[in-house]
């Protein structure tokens, strides 16, 4: 076969040639067009609102020598393959190539495959079939609409809070979750509640056992008082096992991962970024050298929010399972409800072989690959074993009219946990497994001691990357492709930062939030956005015009701009008072909103510059010089740690937060709050280890968690 009449294969990235070529040979010839060729100007708002909203597209800058070797290579093909991703965005790469080399659309030849393995490749070459214009037209739609709204609100945005911002139509929204939720931290008021135990001392060993009310009715101890008066009720009773119910728990196995549950778990259990996930992910997909194997793609389309999975895939996994655990490991199958997708193409994300096994790829991947490809491979095939099987006893225990509650689990089959557990975003001591003493009814039981603990409770805790696209997935906002760019496009433009893995809405994200809220509801409305997400779905389902959707998307919202234009026109937004003056000019001191949140700053300005940062005090004494006291600061990129503000006279610093009017049982130190998995505070003397998962004294710490 000469070089003119070699068949061209374009794909979007160099490694993914590679693959390709590896599986195709010399039969063709295998190009990347590194992403998308074509798209909409900067400079511009390229859209041709008065002609049904047509993209006025345009050749992406750098890559005209690339546009010219793609259309000389085109010419001496015999025949052009377009195979980029398998998705809305992959569709409309094709499509602009389509239009770059001239060809047309109903004759391309269009090959979608899942997985980058020969078997699928080869597959996919044997049935190519023209562009799907109901995937390039959502694709086009949404971009269409982002850049109206964002195009539409972003000046506003420059005029009255500062240049280099922007506004979207998913990015709002995510942001007004996360505001929404700094909001709630804020107007959050701890209740006091109690819980009372009881150890008790049973022919077989001790119990311990949880007030639970009163003749068989539950009760909430709600103050000091009411622990008392069971206290009380109980003195001198007999501690009698009322009732004793075993039973048996089974634990289904979890689905495979989609895109939204991979990016969660790999947050919670590898301390992952969602950007750093997909590009992990990214890379296994399309493929990784395996010495003398070559490239082989290991995982498949890692942008999916289905959990549908090849026969062919779940016959390997059972037979797997069954010569490495044994035919009692082999679950029963799952049914799963396809969404209906064009050819049902999408699946979960997987191993595209689990004989690949995490320790056989092991030395030919980089550490994070290989932790992430372990993650994905014992999720998937995990998800094809047995449920694990507990035996659980509740025994109810009578003293008088008092009911207290024992509970207890074992595990007798650990089914898909041999192979996996899934993590958790805010663990607690009621997950753990808890065994439990024989006990027989009738059986009257010693009161060795009681433990009433008082609690308050506690704020809503802040998103995480993994709990925040758990929530813009249930709330219906954006798609599989979009959680990673709208977390990013959100810390790149400063709305939001991140403490330890916490992540808040920083001074300037509250302030657009604010603005955008009050002049533009629908935009920043969650069931709003979740609604267009489907509109969006129906045009790639062919229910929905979509020249009609964004019509009645925008004569609506235009009259929202116009008015918010001439509103905002005569408002100007006033600094917040300091309540202080300045030393160096004597004019009123005012808090301005900066990079890094607020600080305080002279009226004067520019003629007197004249700033100090607004200190947030913990109320402990620095345990280095005495003299200063502990205060909240930020890192250059917005970390929080706390510091002496006698700084720099006295250099202590720590990243754990300062709890006031603690001290530590062991040294007599204050106590500081860590940040890790599982709530804890520990001794902020480093000589002392002293670490406890609670605080007794509540009444002086309530706001703890904010």
């Amino acid at each position: 076969m000469t070089a003119e009449t070699t068949p061209l294969i374009i794909v979007e990235s160099p490694t993914k040639a590679k693959t390709i070529s590896r599986f195709m040979k010399s039969k063709y010839r295998v190009m990347a067009s590194m992403g998308h060729i074509r798209d909409l100007p900067k400079s511009t708002l390229g859209v041709d609102i008065e002609n049904d909203f047509t993209p006025k597209y345009i050749n992406i800058r750098g890559k005209g020598s690339l546009i010219k070797e793609l259309k000389e290579a085109s010419k001496k093909a015999s025949n052009v393959y377009l195979a980029t991703d398998p998705d809305r965005e992959g569709e409309a790469i094709s499509w602009h190539l389509c239009s770059i080399l001239g060809i047309r659309p109903e004759e391309a030849k269009r090959v979608v495959f899942h997985e980058i393995t020969e078997k699928a490749v080869k597959q996919a070459f044997a049935k190519p079939r023209p562009i799907n214009l109901r995937l390039v037209n959502a694709q086009q739609t949404r971009r269409v609409l982002d850049r109206l709204v964002g195009y539409s609100l972003s000046p506003l945005l420059w005029h009255k809070v500062r240049p280099g911002l922007s506004a979207g139509r998913v990015q709002s929204a995510a942001l007004r979750l996360i505001v929404q939720r700094d909001q709630e931290i804020e107007a959050f008021k701890p209740e006091e509640y109690w819980t009372l135990d009881v150890f008790l001392e049973g022919e077989h060993g001790e119990v311990k056992a949880r007030y639970f009310g009163e003749n068989g009715r539950k009760k909430a101890l709600a103050r000091r008082s009411d622990v008392d008066a069971v206290l009380a009720a109980v003195q001198g009773k007999d501690f009698v096992v009322r009732s004793v119910r075993p039973k048996e728990r089974k634990r289904q196995a979890p689905p495979p991962f989609t895109t939204s549950t991979l990016q969660q778990e790999a947050s919670r259990k590898l301390g992952f970024s969602v950007q750093k996930t997909m590009s992990l992910a990214q890379a296994l997909y399309e493929g990784v050298e395996l010495g003398k194997d070559g490239y082989i793609g290991l995982i498949t389309y890692m942008r999916t929010d289905s959990v549908r999975v090849a026969e062919s895939a779940v016959a390997e996994a059972r037979r797997y399972i069954g010569e490495v655990f044994g035919d009692d490991y082999v679950g029963s199958g799952r049914v799963v409800k396809a969404r209906p997708l064009e050819q049902g193409a999408h699946e979960a994300i997987r191993p595209t072989s689990v004989l690949r096994t995490p320790a056989q790829v092991r030395p030919f991947l980089k550490p994070d690959q290989y932790r992430l490809y372990k993650l994905i491979w014992e999720r998937f095939v995990a998800s094809e074993m047995a449920p694990a099987v507990y035996d659980t006893v509740t025994a109810d225990i009578a003293a008088g009219p008092s009911i207290f509650r024992a509970t207890g689990s074992r595990l007798r089959f650990p089914g898909f946990t041999k192979v996996y557990e899934e993590g958790q975003d805010h663990p607690t001591d009621d997950e753990e497994e808890k065994d439990i003493i024989p006990l027989t009814e009738g059986e009257v039981l010693r009161l060795v001691r009681t433990e009433p603990l008082q609690h308050f409770t506690e704020p809503p805790p802040r998103y995480t990357e993994a709990t925040l696209v758990k929530a813009l997935e249930e709330n219906g906002i954006g798609r599989p492709s979009t959680y990673a760019p709208i977390i990013a496009t959100l810390f790149e433009r400063e709305y939001i930062a991140r403490d330890q893995k916490r992540l808040y809405s920083t001074e300037l994200g509250k302030t657009v939030d604010r603005l955008l809220t009050e002049n533009f509801p629908s935009i920043v409305d969650l069931a709003f956005t979740a609604e267009m997400e489907k509109k969006l779905d129906s045009i790639e389902e062919g229910e929905g015009d979509w020249v009609q959707i964004l019509r009645e998307f925008w004569e609506p919202f235009k009259k929202q701009v116009d008015q918010a234009e001439e509103q905002l026109s005569k408002v100007q937004l006033a600094d917040e008072p300091a309540g202080e003056t300045c030393e160096k000019c004597g004019r009123p001191m005012v808090i301005k909103r900066g990079r890094y949140g607020k600080f305080i700053a002279c009226s004067g300005y520019p003629e007197c510059k004249n700033t100090k940062p607004i200190v947030e005090k913990t109320g402990v004494k620095c345990p280095r010089c005495g003299r200063g006291e502990i205060v909240a600061r930020r890192t250059r990129k917005g970390r929080v740690f706390y510091g002496c503000t006698e700084y720099p006279g006295c250099d202590y610093t720590t990243w754990d937060r300062p709890v006031a009017g603690t001290e530590c049982p062991a040294c007599g130190a204050f106590l500081v709050e860590t940040q890790g998995r599982r709530r804890e505070f520990r001794c902020s003397n480093p000589d002392c280890g002293y670490r406890t998962q609670k605080i007794e004294n509540y009444e002086q710490v309530a706001r703890l968690s904010r």
